[in-house]
Order: C-alpha cells, then structure tokens, then sequence
C-alpha cells in the first residue's frame, strides 16, 4: 500500500477508521450504547485482524442520529427503527432523483 492510497482512506465514508473507544468518545456515549445499535441491527462495525470493531464516519453519523432520538426520550429499539427508515427514505430520494435528472425533470424537495 502506497501513501496515497493511506491518505485516499482519509476521505472515504465508509473506511473502518475508528475504534469503539474513539467513536464513542467522538458520541459522547458508551461503549454499550454502540453495542446496543449492534444488536439492533442500526450498525454493523468491521472487525480487526483482532477481533475489534472499528466503526466508519458514516456509521458514526448513524449512532449519532440515533443518540439524539435516545436523549429525546425515544427507546432504543425505536429510535433504531426511525434512523433505518430515515436512511432508506433518503436513499429512495437519491434514486427518484437521478431517474427525474435522466428525465429532465427537476429534483425533488428534501425530507423534513
């Protein structure tokens, strides 16, 4: 592996860059929380040659979504359940609108 192909990771959403102990830092949770979300099913972190989970920056938005709705009040169970169908109302959002783009027609507005 080249340095350039180290730093190109630096940029990549989806590159397991963090520890439990740094992404719940970086939440300001536990690590059970995160646990919990596993559980769930919300995420799924990469394990290490270790054994470790590492978490990426985009699962990182996810469990912080989901902490948010948590400290609203929400049950975890539930909480976990909205961020999914967050998350898949937005990427159906993403699909509708390169189908209008090929179209010509003109995107649609984002979900509040």
């Amino acid at each position: 592996m080249t340095a350039d192909d180290s730093f190109g990771r630096l940029d990549d959403d989806d590159y397991p860059a963090y520890t439990m102990g740094r992404a719940a830092e970086l939440l300001g949770t536990t690590p059970g929380f995160l646990r919990a979300l596993g559980e769930h099913r919300l995420i799924t972190p990469l394990r290490s040659g270790g054994g470790h989970r590492r978490y990426s920056r985009y699962q990182l938005r996810i469990a912080a979504r989901a902490r948010e709705l948590v400290d609203q009040g929400t049950p975890i169970e539930a909480a976990c359940r909205i961020v999914i169908l967050e998350d898949q109302l937005e990427e159906a959002q993403r699909i509708n609108d390169e189908y209008r783009r090929a179209d010509g027609a003109s995107p649609s507005p984002p979900a509040v």
